[in-house]
């Protein structure tokens, strides 16, 4: 039994967001300053805050952060932006990350950059001892993903994926129903038909006052500014973009490939092939702006399946969004955002039995991720949670660029037998912007 099942049989105490003390490894001894005494506040009080790239969604997690923490300084390439968001916290602001991290004041950051980005700043600040939440996908590679959790575990750090989900009670529940047999063995999951990324080719435009453009490129080949490049969705937004992103496969697909990993029992693991069925990929090069929907629409062909080691199939179908439908021998459970529901009824309605598994509770991503950072305990979302869920997307959009099945490997992470897939693992980096040698 793994670390993961022992932690899901003992449970989650009911209303908190514990786990068994050291089961991934970090220390138990809670250090002092996260200590509450006569005289000195207590770690939701004194947790200092720093964030990476506070646009759209970050300066939404730095919010919730706020109401608990405190925000002592914001870093963003677009100097504008990062000082805007310091002003409004009384904070400090960076251009360069690197001198915020330096900052004894920053106890903890979060990362909200784009994709390309995300592990860079992720594994410098392990290394400069601060705890992290990191925006999903958590990684832009199947490589970076390991290199990732390898610093996170050295530096011992806490750290939270920004899979909400996984802390909104009506999924927990419905992954739940799915662990413990009540429709039986799980035959197949339909998930949502994530696109793929596409190529960009983006005519110039003039770049925004105070962006350092060619260092928000970073790993990438610097390419010309664009305002729908800039942006994460827009028209159609970087997010889009095979040089910076894995498209909706990534984007949404965080979130429902998650939801089947967690339901399936699959957080250390993954699946053991992966094919598509269909009209070869066929990816447009976007020279300007435009709708969304015509790349989407060209890049969910073809579609992609996964077999995991028990004979399960997940098919990328018409499944929701955020979650999976779940087919047993005994019915149905669907899981979305929030939302659970079962076929028949009395499915979801049944009380859970006293011996059955419990998974993490957490009602709170945000709390969970403060309350961690004084236990020391990990987080709902762990760094290897988010990166076995990435993962999970990167092959999906392996498969399509390669249009054929292969032989995934989860313990070794690797394609079985194929030097070709196993070439796409990772991307080359520009100079000066490559992963640490040594994490």
């Amino acid at each position: 039994m793994s670390d993961a099942e022992r932690i899901s049989r003992r449970g989650v105490l009911t209303g908190g967001a514990a786990v068994a003390a050291g089961a991934i490894g970090f220390p138990t001894i809670i250090p002092s300053h996260v200590l509450a005494a006569p005289g000195r506040e207590g770690a939701n009080d004194r947790i200092g805050i720093g964030i990476i790239g506070p646009g759209r969604q970050g300066s939404a997690v730095l919010a919730d952060a706020a109401k608990r923490g405190r925000v002592v300084a914001a870093a963003d390439v677009n100097l504008p932006r990062a000082q805007a968001c310091a002003s409004q916290h009384n904070a400090k602001a960076f251009q360069d990350y690197r001198k915020m991290l330096e900052l004894k004041e920053v106890d903890a950051v979060i990362v909200a950059t784009p994709d390309h980005w995300r592990v860079r700043c992720c594994i410098h600040a392990a290394q400069a001892g601060k705890d992290m939440y990191a925006e999903k996908c958590l990684t832009l590679t199947i490589r970076e993903g390991r290199v990732l959790v390898d610093a996170i575990r050295k530096y011992k750090r806490v750290f939270q994926t920004g899979s909400q989900q996984r802390s909104m009670a009506a999924n927990r529940v419905g992954c739940e129903l799915v662990r413990n047999g009540r429709i039986g063995k799980v035959h197949t999951v339909i998930g949502a038909n994530y696109p793929s990324p596409w190529e960009c080719a983006m005519r110039a435009k003039p770049i925004l006052e105070g962006l350092d453009w060619d260092t928000w490129c970073g790993p990438v080949e610097p390419v010309p500014f664009h305002n729908d490049l800039y942006a994460p969705r827009a028209n159609p937004g970087w997010l889009s973009f095979r040089q910076f992103s894995g498209g909706e496969m990534t984007g949404w697909g965080s979130h429902g490939l998650d939801q089947i990993q967690w339901a399936l029992g699959m957080d250390e693991s993954g699946p053991v092939e992966v094919w598509v069925e269909g009209p070869k990929f066929d990816p447009p090069t976007y020279t300007d702006a435009g709708p969304r929907a015509v790349g989407e629409a060209r890049c969910k062909q073809p579609m992609i399946f996964y077999r995991y080691e028990n004979g399960t199939v997940v098919r990328l179908d018409n499944g929701p969004e955020g979650g999976a439908v779940f087919i047993g021998d005994k019915g149905k459970i669907t899981i979305d955002r929030a939302k659970v529901k079962s076929d028949p009824v009395e499915i979801v309605k049944e009380p859970a039995k006293e011996n059955e598994i419990r998974l993490y509770r957490s009602d709170d991503h945000m709390r969970n991720w403060f309350e961690c950072m004084k236990s020391r305990k990990p987080c709902v979302a762990d760094v290897e949670t988010g990166h076995r869920s990435s993962t999970v997307c990167h092959l999906g959009n392996i498969a399509r660029w390669l249009n054929r099945k292969l032989k995934w490997d989860p313990v070794k992470e690797a394609f079985v037998g194929d030097e070709e897939a196993n070439a796409y693992l990772d991307r080359k980096r520009r100079k000066g912007y490559e992963l640490p040698e040594k994490v």
